[in-house]
């Protein structure tokens, strides 16, 4: 519509330009060449402009046929690249469904008429994975990381084909040069931190790690606690190589996350060693309301090494004015009881947790009560109750069970620091156990010669790591144990 009222314009001034020049009769005289022409003005305005018309017909024609062979060329180049992208489409459709065939021949089709577009090596790579020639599919890889606009995707494609082939070197190294090529690539970063916790590499998974915080990549909770477990674990692996670098590490992890079992040890083991003992024990308090934990309690008990056990028994009570600790709490407190020989004190700490299915570790402190009590029977009931009892806490990745902390689980490789709980428990094992009959008198012990009933084991959950039933953890994600009580 606007174009329509432009040309009507147009015509508009065109005619009052000539009605102008009629109402303004003239003569216009052109002597050329020995000749003399004479016409009216407005003639010779109609002449010129007739003229001008002329003469831009003959240049456009000229112009025309100058070009001709151009668009002849680029007719027939632009239908070569019709096909060729019609023969790419048909081929992403054909690789999509799985026919290699088809895929491969389009691939062909579509390499000769479109030599500049990356989409026909993503084509041709797909249909050499389908017919299974990994080297066909290297090359083209390869040759897609000459190009900026395609390097990307062809250190993708090369560390998958390494990954599938099991060259872990290679498929590090393809994912690390993809990384400094782009740091945000998410792909690129997850594939980097993996292979370097599963090499064992913490410190080089760390920084990974802070630059994924960094860039957005991953929420700041989540890798904040990935972070703390990966600082935990090289502290673990520095403590008896390089002490202070390992309190640095491990007070880094605390701070990160507090909540994290492993890295309060370390601190605190190694600030007991400093004798730094009300530092480590605002550490280990700290820790213990957010993850209450038996080793947290026997490194509380034994802050001061060498001294007497009611100093321990203390110490452990101290730690419970922070939190009670639950179950945790309560098995620290009667195992601190039981060494400072207040047997009515671990009773009653018990007490609560000695009904109905208690775990096999608070069936055996019950049995050392007894039998301290001097009542065998009772402490030999207790310990038949532990055999079936639920299982006790151990450290849980993924569904395995492990008696050591773990930053990484083994089962997918991701970073899943454990969790301290109980394995996974068979239905049968949940039933309530029936109530014992009290003895009348106290049986005789059975004399040593007579050979131990045989108990019939049941079968081990999935997450089971095949421990024996009355396995005790170690009192240490690392590797040192606290010196028993004199």
């Amino acid at each position: 519509m606007i174009r329509l009222l432009w040309r009507f314009g147009l015509l508009v001034l065109v005619a009052a330009g000539f009605a102008w020049l009629a109402d303004r009769p003239g003569t216009l005289t052109i002597r050329w060449l020995g000749r003399e022409i004479e016409m009216s003005f407005i003639a010779g305005v109609v002449m010129a402009v007739l003229a001008v018309v002329i003469l831009w017909f003959l240049w456009s024609l000229f112009r025309r046929l100058w070009a001709s062979p151009q668009a002849m060329g680029r007719y027939f180049a632009g239908r070569k690249n019709r096909k060729g992208y019609d023969s790419l489409s048909r081929g992403i459709i054909a690789a999509g469904a799985g026919d290699a065939t088809a895929a491969a021949k389009h691939a062909a089709i579509a390499g000769n008429a479109l030599s500049d577009e990356p989409l026909v090596n993503v084509l041709a790579a797909q249909a050499a994975q389908l017919k299974g020639d990994r080297a066909a599919v290297k090359r083209i890889f390869e040759a897609m990381t000459k190009s900026p606009d395609t390097e990307a995707l062809g250190l993708r494609g090369l560390f998958s084909e390494a990954r599938q082939s099991g060259d872990v070197g290679a498929a590090r190294r393809y994912a690390e040069r993809a990384l400094a090529a782009n740091p945000r690539l998410a792909w690129a970063s997850s594939a980097v931190l993996q292979l370097q916790s599963a090499a064992k590499d913490w410190g080089a998974a760390a920084a990974t790690l802070g630059q994924q915080i960094k860039l957005g990549l991953v929420p700041a909770p989540e890798g904040n606690v990935k972070q703390a477990a990966m600082l935990t674990a090289q502290a673990l692996a520095e403590e008896d190589k390089n002490r202070a670098q390992a309190l640095e590490l491990a007070l880094k992890a605390h701070k990160l996350d507090p909540a994290l079992v492993p890295a309060a040890l370390v601190a605190a083991r190694v600030l007991i060693t400093q004798a730094a003992t009300r530092k480590a024990s605002k550490i280990l308090k700290e820790t213990w309301v957010l993850s209450p934990h038996p080793e947290l309690a026997e490194l509380q008990a034994h802050l001061i090494p060498g001294d007497s056990p009611d100093s321990r028994l203390d110490r452990v009570r101290d730690l419970l004015k922070e939190d009670k600790g639950g179950l945790e709490g309560a098995v620290a407190l009667a195992r601190a009881a039981i060494r400072a020989k207040r047997w009515d004190m671990a009773r009653e700490a018990l007490k609560s947790w000695s009904g109905n299915r208690p775990q096999a570790r608070v069936c055996a402190l019950m049995a050392d009560i007894e039998d301290a009590n001097g009542d065998k029977g009772r402490a030999r009931e207790w310990l038949s109750r532990a055999l079936t009892a639920p299982r006790d806490p151990i450290w849980v990745s993924d569904g395995v069970a492990s008696p050591r902390w773990t930053p990484v689980s083994p089962v997918s490789g991701e970073i899943v620091p454990c969790e301290w709980k109980a394995p996974f428990e068979m239905p049968e094992q949940l039933e309530p156990d029936a109530p014992a009959a009290q003895p009348t008198a106290l049986p005789e012990p059975p004399p040593k010669s007579i050979e131990a009933p045989k108990i019939m084991v049941q079968q081990r959950p999935p997450d089971d790591p095949g421990l024996p039933e009355d396995f005790d953890p170690p009192q240490s994600p690392g590797r040192r144990q606290l010196p028993a009580d004199g």
